[in-house]
């Protein structure tokens, strides 16, 4: 058995130990196959390195000796070739894209000078053409803008034109000295002064006080009497004195011993200004000469028509009417339908007679009637018994006031007067029996109280010549009758409609305050009277001197991208010409001559009557162009076309016209800054004017932003809003952009409210509407602001308005104080005044443009308005101006206009607003 163990074991080899073997064996190759080279590799390159660069076996060899084999040598030489090639283009194509680079830049610079030589061609066009037509237009007028001539003043003893016939037949053709007064010559008005003559001791020391405190603030009057064109010298109303006065005799001497009277009182007037019903004629035995006489009572015989004024009384002599407690405007009916308190003792015994009067046919048929007062009484009765309306009629009085003869007496004070008046619809006045009295203070009186509280005035008797008759048509505010229709009366006043009442009413309260309210306004009257008979032009307004805060331009602004995007609408050319003003004095001296009713009976009639404003006032009927009607077509209006030439054109009625902006600001400069930046590049404007409210100055660091235009800051004597609305001495064209320095307009929209504005050069055309509404709860108005398809008003910091706005409204209406005073108290309400005034004055609300309601400028600091106070105290705003004007002159409109090539975005819940396109 071991031997066969042994034998196994020597004879053949156990499998466990050949495959060691192998195992061994296979591992020995690998290492000698893959760690060999490795070694190899790494030994020789030792070696190679430690050699030099003479003893390496696998480096490259100097002098090509591993390119022994010729085409070996060729790949080595192609090889070097290419590099080299590449290495030059490389730097050839590095040059190229730099000459790219730059040729690029070269590009852009000539498309942009391109683009800028157009629009210069384009703009030298359009002057050039402009220009052209301005030519032709001269030239087919023939009119060369001529320069004032000079003055020739007549000597100090010229007679001047020859004496008339009878003084009594004087006229201004034949009495009145034209030399002394040219066109030009501005009115100069010299008033002598009452201590000069002796019969100014007997003058009432009321009258003389408000006479002279008058003439101080009159702009027509000059202490200079060589160069007067009118002298004035106040004769009356003498004071009750148990003195004896003057005689007319004495008194013809003294007034021809005055020191200008030139022989026979050529351009003089004798102002007679009465402040009892019963007044002086002391002038009526007194050969005025050529001198005119200015005085409430004529009789047929001494007033001279044409030529001698009815002036109305001087009730308030030294003290100021209170608007405050003028009775309101509406309702139109009162209590009463018309009432009349008077007492004539002549007539008053067969007034109270019983037996029943004849008829007016049954008088004509006899012997023509001397007096229809009788018949008046007892109609007036009748009227009052039948109780068909309500009328108060009172024919004797417990104090009756002195009248002249024939004429009716005031009864009692002027308070209870008053009282009666304001529960009148109609207050009679009955005008002096003898037809030779055609004028009489007691009925300037009587006229004066029913303007003063709203009742519309009825004059009995056509003869009767009511104050400044020539001009004032009083058809308009009061209801003249002939005496022989009383009995027609009941049935004539009731006929009148609400509306017609209203408006006679609103005329009437407009020509109390104008031109009879205070003794200022009457001695205005008076003198407007006679620059409008001899057709002098009026002088101009005083203009807000702006006294300019110096500041230094940064950086040209940029212009806003958002502003410039305006997607398919042209504004039309920018002007290349620098800045130009709106013309000045075109049309004063027609206008004079031409318009004197409508300057005197509209509620504009400062504009006229009063001094001008240096810009022509021209309103929608009058918006003419110098030269009109030559067959020429100017520039910017009327050129019709398609889309695009109407949109290249500025359009409207004036050829050539640019606007002003007139920014308010308060302490908020990056504002400010930022705003007047978004201006630069704007079409038509003339300069802006920033009314820095602030009595802090501008930072000394701050830079401005160049726009290319004129930046004018105005300095102001203190913080108010009614600084808006000053007529600006540096607004020199008739359009002003009114806008709040946070306001955010694009140039589109700002262009679009000029083009309206254009138009309607008489009204506020502006972006946000408000509207006023009933409290039927508090019976009250209200102030709103939220969205609607109505509006009655246009806020004022972001609008368009005339400059004769600003120029009048707040110097020539004497209610306009009461207001300005409430604006600077609440700080606020000054868009809501001039609202008022506009569509006081105009009968017309104001124009809405485009779809935009509000204005925020994104980013700015809080403003005012967004004070929990700020609608309460426009709610109180809208309440006192109503009771300073005696009624709601805001009207409603849901007119508004928008371009057609404006993308309008309305609201959801709005859809169904109209548009007006």
């Amino acid at each position: 058995m071991l031997r066969n163990s042994g034998g196994v074991g020597v004879g053949g080899q156990p499998w466990v130990l050949r495959r060691v073997r192998l195992t061994w064996l296979s591992f020995m190759l690998f290492f000698i196959l893959v760690f060999f080279p490795l070694i190899a590799h790494y030994y020789l390159t030792t070696i190679d390195e430690a050699g030099g660069p003479d003893k390496r076996i696998f480096g490259p060899r100097p002098g090509g000796e591993l390119c022994e084999a010729k085409h070996v040598q060729d790949l080595c030489r192609i090889r070097e070739s290419v590099s080299e090639e590449l290495l030059q283009l490389e730097a050839k194509r590095q040059e190229l894209n730099g000459e790219i680079a730059r040729l690029n830049l070269r590009i852009e610079a000539c498309k942009r000078s391109i683009d800028s030589a157009k629009q210069d061609l384009l703009q030298l066009k359009n002057v050039i053409s402009q220009t052209e037509h301005s030519y032709k237009e001269l030239m087919a007028q023939n009119q060369p803008k001529l320069s004032l001539p000079v003055r020739l003043l007549p000597d100090k003893e010229d007679p001047g034109l020859p004496p008339p016939k009878s003084s009594r037949s004087c006229r201004l053709h034949s009495c009145f000295d034209y030399a002394r007064c040219p066109l030009t010559s501005g009115f100069p008005v010299y008033v002598y002064d009452t201590g000069s003559y002796s019969w100014g001791d007997y003058l009432d020391p009321l009258v003389k006080q408000a006479f002279a405190a008058s003439v101080k603030s009159n702009i027509y009057v000059t202490d200079n009497p060589s160069i007067a064109c009118l002298y004035l010298v106040l004769v009356g109303e003498l004071q009750e004195s148990p003195s004896p006065q003057p005689s007319p005799a004495e008194l013809e001497k003294q007034l021809k011993a005055l020191p200008y009277w030139r022989s026979d009182g050529h351009n003089h007037v004798l102002v007679h200004l009465s402040r009892k019903s019963m007044t002086q004629n002391f002038l009526y035995n007194v050969s005025a000469g050529r001198a005119a006489v200015a005085q409430s009572t004529f009789l047929e015989q001494q007033y001279r028509e044409g030529f001698d004024l009815v002036v109305s009384p001087l009730v308030h002599a030294l003290s100021e009417p209170n608007f405050l407690e003028v009775p309101p405007q509406v309702p139109v009916k009162r209590k009463y339908l018309f009432t009349f308190q008077g007492e004539r003792v002549e007539s008053l015994r067969s007034s109270l007679q019983e037996a029943p009067p004849q008829s007016f046919e049954e008088e004509m048929e006899g012997d023509p009637p001397a007096d229809y007062d009788d018949r008046i009484i007892g109609t007036l009765k009748a009227v009052q018994d039948s109780h068909l309306d309500q009328v108060l009629v009172e024919f004797t009085c417990k104090n009756p006031r002195s009248s002249l003869p024939t004429e009716w007496a005031l009864c009692g004070e002027r308070e209870d007067r008053l009282e009666v008046l304001k529960a009148s619809t109609f207050a009679l006045v009955i005008a002096a029996g003898d037809g030779q009295l055609v004028a009489s203070a007691g009925c300037g009186m009587r006229l004066f109280e029913a303007l003063e509280v709203g009742a519309i005035p009825v004059v009995l008797g056509d003869h009767s010549r009511l104050p400044y008759h020539q001009f004032i048509r009083w058809s308009e505010a009061a209801i003249i009758v002939p005496k022989p229709r009383v009995t027609e009366l009941h049935f004539l006043l009731r006929s009148l409609s609400d509306n017609d009442m209203l408006a006679m009413r609103r005329q009437g309260r407009f020509l109390w305050e104008t031109y009879f309210s205070t003794s200022e306004n009457v001695l205005n009257t008076i003198l407007a009277s006679i620059r409008t008979s001899i057709q002098v032009p009026a002088a101009p307004i005083n203009e807000e001197p702006a006294h300019e805060i110096p500041h230094k331009a940064g950086k040209l602004a940029g212009t806003d991208a958002n502003l410039a995007d305006n997607g398919d609408l042209d504004l039309g050319p920018v002007e290349t010409e620098p800045p130009y003003a709106s013309p000045r004095y075109l049309r004063n001296f027609t206008y004079t001559a031409s318009d004197i009713y409508r300057a005197w009976n509209r509620a504009p009639g400062p504009f006229h009557l009063f001094p001008h404003t240096p810009l022509d006032p021209v309103l929608p009927s009058e918006a003419k162009f110098l030269g009109s009607g030559t067959g020429f077509r100017p520039i910017g209006g009327g050129t019709g076309g398609s889309g695009k030439e109407f949109q290249a054109a500025l359009g409207g009625n004036v050829p050539r016209e640019q606007f002003t902006v007139v920014m308010l600001t308060y302490e908020r400069e990056e504002v400010l800054m930022n705003s007047l930046e978004r201006l630069n590049g704007l079409p038509y404007l003339n300069k802006v004017v920033v009314v820095w409210n602030s009595p802090k100055p501008p930072s000394d660091d701050l830079l401005w932003p160049d726009i290319g235009l004129p930046i004018v800051v105005v300095r102001t004597e203190k913080n108010s809003l009614n600084n808006r609305f000053l007529p600006w001495d540096a607004v020199e064209t008739e359009a002003i952009l009114s806008i709040d320095d946070d306001a955010h307009l694009r140039h589109d929209e700002i262009m679009f409210g000029f083009r309206v504005w254009r138009e309607a050069r008489d009204r506020i055309v502006g972006f946000p509407g408000r509207y006023h509404a009933w409290d039927v709860n508090h019976q009250s108005w209200l102030y709103n602001s939220n969205y609607s398809c109505e509006l009655s008003m246009v806020l004022t910091g972001a609008a368009f308005f005339h400059k004769v706005r600003s120029s009048t409204s707040l110097t020539y209406f004497p209610h306009m104080f009461a207001i300005r005073d409430m604006v600077d108290e609440y700080i606020n309400c000054e868009d809501i005044a001039m609202n008022f005034l506009v569509s006081h004055i105009t009968r017309k609300p104001p124009i809405k443009v485009t779809s935009r309601w509000t204005f925020r400028c994104p980013g700015c600091p809080q403003a005012l308005s967004h004070d929990d106070s700020h609608f309460h105290e426009r709610h109180k705003c809208i309440n006192f101006f109503v009771k300073v004007y005696g009624y709601m002159p805001l009207l409603y409109t849901q007119f508004r206009v928008d371009s057609v090539l404006f993308k309008t975005r309305l609201p959801h819940d709005k859809t169904k607003c109209f548009k007006f396109i």
